[in-house]
């Protein structure tokens, strides 16, 4: 049995509002941030490898005059989109490993270690991955469909707007602005009300100990109302990830402006080689300093969800309130509701044969 930590003994069983949610999340990602890096570096140093090959092989493909160097550079530009690609899914698959250690470390106070993440990756891999890939051909419909309704509605709207004011004045400029701006948030909030529903995917898995197919219900059913949630995540990664990149390319802005380089201008085939390499590997850089962001984002939606339609804190509040863990229930009955913490590997359902004994409903919560 684990002792729960101070940290985790003071962990607030209350649902998370947006706020909140980013709050919590910003004093783990503090609290464990040199083991969070160690975790999502490596994908991101294999995306960072495969930017530089992509950014060599099509900046010089085009304009080499050797057949020779030509077929070199075409293969460095494919293998440096394999390599980004590549990193990303990994990142994605590690991502989802995560999930057990972050919630066993909320649940019990586990140590958040490199080793025990990666370890829940090779356990799952091969289903993390085809869950990777649902959840990936899921949010391409899911925004295919919202690219094609936000363009649809923009369109509509400027027409809309020109036919309001009737001029090309300030006036007209300022209602365009505002309008673009309400039906863009509007599609964020549409895309992210799809793609939410398959946000808890990796988490099922992992905690839950359910396959691919049955993870993805689970997810449908368990993402309700986090649309605000997401948007306020994806909102203040983006927002912090570009302030990052800003913050790592004023040194490298002034190193190439005084070496005759115009960091201003928005076409990279005028940078030399050395500087787009060194903007590729900067971006990279931005990113796996707010990677870990989303790791524990979606852990602590995932935990918040079912504290609120499951009553998930109950084994927390068992652990610290009686020194147990939750006793396992007896052969031939199953729990109505999912585990706090499965067992590493999947196990097999067992249906409930018998009407007596007494299950932990809801009656039984408010007792407790």
């Amino acid at each position: 049995m684990h002792t729960p930590s101070i940290a985790v003994q003071r962990l607030s069983l209350a649902p998370l509002g947006a706020g909140d949610l980013l709050d919590r999340t910003i004093r783990l990602y503090r609290r464990h941030f040199l083991t969070l890096l160690r975790t999502a570096a490596p994908p991101v140093v294999v995306s960072a490898i495969g930017s530089v090959l992509w950014t060599v092989g099509w900046r010089e493909f085009s304009v080499t005059e050797s057949g020779g160097r030509l077929v070199l550079y075409v293969s460095m530009w494919l293998l440096g989109l394999a390599l980004i690609l590549g990193g990303y899914f990994f990142y994605f698959i590690i991502m989802g490993g995560a999930s057990r250690n972050l919630v066993a470390h909320l649940l019990w106070g586990e140590a958040v270690s490199a080793r025990a993440i990666y370890g829940n990756v090779r356990g799952r891999f091969w289903g993390l991955a085809g869950a990777i890939l649902v959840i990936a051909l899921f949010g391409g419909m899911v925004a295919s469909m919202t690219l094609v309704v936000w363009a649809l509605a923009i369109t509509l709207a400027v027409a809309g707007v020109v036919a309001i004011t009737g001029g090309t004045g300030w006036l007209e400029g300022l209602f365009m602005v505002a309008t673009i701006a309400g039906i863009s948030l509007a599609a964020l909030m549409l895309f992210f009300w799809g793609v939410g529903r398959v946000a808890y995917v990796p988490q099922v898995m992992l905690v839950e100990g359910q396959g691919v197919s049955a993870a993805v219900g689970r997810s449908f059913s368990l993402a309700r109302g986090n649309v605000r949630r997401l948007l306020a995540m994806f909102l203040f990664t983006t927002f912090a990830t570009y302030a990052a990149l800003m913050l790592l390319l004023v040194p490298l802005g002034w190193y190439g402006y005084v070496n005759g380089v115009d960091p201003f201008t928005l076409r990279d085939t005028d940078w030399p080689l050395w500087y787009a390499i060194g903007y590729q590997v900067v971006w990279q850089v931005s990113s796996v300093l707010l990677a870990p962001v989303w790791m524990l984002g979606l852990s602590l939606l995932y935990v918040d969800e079912r504290v609120r339609h499951e009553g998930y804190d109950i084994e927390l509040l068992a652990a610290q309130r009686l020194g147990a863990e939750m006793p396992a229930l007896p052969a031939g009955y199953v729990a109505p509701l999912a585990p706090a913490l499965a067992a590493a590997k999947p196990a097999p359902v067992m249906r409930a044969t018998a009407s007596g004994g007494s299950l932990l409903g809801l009656s039984e919560r408010a007792k407790f």
